[in-house]
C-alpha cells in the first residue's frame, strides 16, 4: 500500500527543520495555556489541510498523550503555586497555577510533538542528507557518515532476530531472560563495531573521507533545492505562532518560562 502523500513532500528536509524552529521557539520560550492550545488546533486543522488524514493525526496524538500527561502531573503536583490550594502533602502542593502550569504543558508537548512527528516522520534520510549538504552547507564528510550511520539503524532489528533464532536452535532461549537480553545485546555491539569498522574502511577507499585544498569536488547524484513551496511553508508556519501567541497576549494569559 502507497504511502498517502501530502503538501509537505513538496518541501526540502531543510525547510522542514526550518519549520519545526519557527514553530517551537515560541512555545518554548513561552508557558500559557492559551497559546499551546491555539497552536495545537492550528497544527491539527493545518495537516488536515495539507492531506494528512483524521486517522493519521489521531495516531501521533495517541503517541504523545502518554508522555503529555506525565509531564502534566508533575507540572501539577510540584508546579509553582500560587492562588487558592487544592492538596497540599509534603512537596505536593497543587493550586489554581499549578494546575494552570499543567494544562500548558500538556498543550505544549502534544502541539510540539505532534508538529515533529508531522514534519519528520516520513522525511527519506538520503533526502535529508542531500539537503544539509548542498542547500544548509554542512560538511560533507558529517553529513555522508551521519547517513551512513542512520541506514545502518535499520540492520539492528534483523540482527537482534537472527541472535535470538541462533540462540533458539541451540537450546540457549527459553530459560534466563534477563542474561539472554544483556547476552546478545553485547553480541549485538559487537557486530556493530564491527560493520561500522567494514563501512568507514569502505567509504575511505571510495574517497569519502577525502579532505584538504587537493580534495576533489563533491559531486551529488540528486540536486536539492529551495523553491516557492519552501517559503510558503516557512510564512505558514510564522503565521500559525503569531496567531498563537496572539491570541494569549491579547487576552491576558502570556507568560515568559520563569517569569
Amino acid at each position: 500500500m502507497n504511502r498517502r502523500t501530502t503538501q509537505l513532500d513538496r518541501l526540502n528536509p531543510v525547510t522542514r527543520i526550518a519549520i519545526a524552529i519557527v514553530l517551537s521557539t515560541p512555545l518554548i520560550i513561552t508557558l500559557d495555556w492559551l497559546s499551546a492550545g491555539v497552536a495545537l488546533v492550528l497544527v491539527v486543522a493545518t495537516a488536515l489541510v495539507i492531506g494528512f488524514s483524521v486517522a493519521q493525526v489521531a495516531k501521533r496524538l495517541g503517541l504523545l498523550l502518554i508522555v503529555a500527561l506525565i509531564a502534566g502531573v508533575s507540572m501539577a503536583l510540584y508546579g509553582e503555586p500560587g492562588g487558592d490550594t487544592w492538596f497540599q502533602w509534603l512537596l505536593i502542593h497543587i493550586t489554581d497555577n499549578s494546575l494552570r502550569l499543567a494544562l500548558a504543558v500538556v498543550l505544549r508537548v502534544l502541539a510540539l510533538g505532534l508538529s515533529a512527528l508531522l514534519l519528520f516522520g516520513d522525511v527519506d534520510p538520503t533526502d535529508l542528507a542531500d539537503g544539509l549538504a548542498q542547500v544548509a552547507r554542512l560538511p560533507a564528510r558529517f553529513v555522508l557518515g551521519s547517513l551512513a550511520g542512520v541506514r545502518m539503524l535499520g540492520l539492528f532489528t534483523d540482527d537482534w532476530r537472527s541472535l535470538g533464532l541462533a540462540r533458539r536452535a541451540r537450546g540457549l532461549g527459553d530459560t534466563g531472560r534477563i542474561r539472554r537480553w544483556f547476552s546478545m545485546a553485547f553480541a549485538l555491539l559487537v557486530l556493530a563495531i564491527r560493520r561500522g569498522s567494514r563501512l568507514a574502511t569502505a567509504m575511505e577507499a571510495k574517497g569519502f573521507g577525502a579532505t584538504g585544498t587537493d580534495a576533489p569536488s563533491r559531486t551529488w547524484a540528486r540536486a536539492s533545492r529551495l523553491g516557492r513551496p519552501d517559503t510558503a511553508g516557512v510564512a505558514v508556519a510564522a503565521v500559525l505562532v503569531t496567531i498563537a501567541v496572539g491570541f494569549s497576549v491579547y487576552f491576558g494569559t502570556f507568560h515568559w518560562v520563569g517569569s
